[in-house]
C-alpha cells in the first residue's frame, strides 16, 4: 500500500516527504549493516520495502559491496563462526542457501565444515554424553544419534563417533 500512494503522489510532493519520513535507501542500509553481517539477498529483503524502485535498489546494493560495506564472503564467515561449534555441515550449509548465499561460497564453507565436521561432532557429543559415555544398547545408540542428527552432522560422523570405543 505504501509503495503505490508513494508512487501516485505528484513528484513535488514526493520529495519533499521523502527525506522527513525518513533516511535515505543507502543510510538503512549502512544502519542495518552495522549491527550485523547481512547477505546481498537478506539486506535486499530488508530493504526492498523502503526502494522507489527495483532499480535504486541494486544501486545502492552495488555500491555497498563495491565500499566493502556488505561482502558475502564475511556474512559466511561470521555464519561458520558463530554455528560451527554446535552445529553439523548440513545445517549449516542449509542456513547459507537460505540467505541467498552465491553458490561457490556455500562450497567453500562446505569444504571447510567437512575437514572438522568429526571434531566438532565429538566436541558437542562430549558437552551432552560424556557422564553416559558410548552408548551400549539401541536405545541409546538411537537417542544421541537422533540429537547430533538434529544438530545437522552426517550419518557417517554420527555412525563412526558412536561406535568408537575410546573418546580421546
Amino acid at each position: 500500500m505504501m509503495t503505490s500512494d508513494f508512487e501516485s503522489a505528484p513528484s513535488s510532493g514526493a520529495a519533499s516527504k521523502a527525506s522527513p519520513s525518513g533516511p535515505s535507501l543507502k543510510a538503512r542500509a549502512v544502519a542495518l549493516l552495522s549491527r550485523r553481517e547481512y547477505s546481498q539477498l537478506e539486506l535486499s529483503r530488508k530493504l526492498a520495502p523502503y526502494a522507489k524502485d527495483e532499480q535504486e535498489l541494486l544501486e545502492v546494493l552495488a555500491s555497498l559491496t563495491e565500499q566493502g560495506w556488505q561482502s558475502d564472503a564475511r556474512f559466511v564467515q561470521g555464519i561458520l563462526h558463530r554455528k560451527s561449534p554446535r552445529q553439523g555441515t548440513a545445517l549449516i550449509i542449509q542456513s547459507l542457501r537460505q540467505q541467498g548465499v552465491p553458490s561457490e561460497l556455500v562450497e567453500e564453507a562446505r569444504d571447510q565444515l567437512r575437514q572438522t565436521e568429526m571434531i566438532r561432532a565429538t566436541q558437542v557429543w562430549e558437552k551432552r554424553f560424556a557422564r553416559e559415555g558410548i552408548p551400549t544398547d539401541r536405545q541409546a545408540y538411537a537417542r544421541q544419534a537422533r540429537f547430533l542428527a538434529a544438530r545437522g552432522f552426517s550419518s557417517d560422523v554420527i555412525n563412526r563417533l558412536l561406535r568408537q570405543s575410546d573418546l580421546d
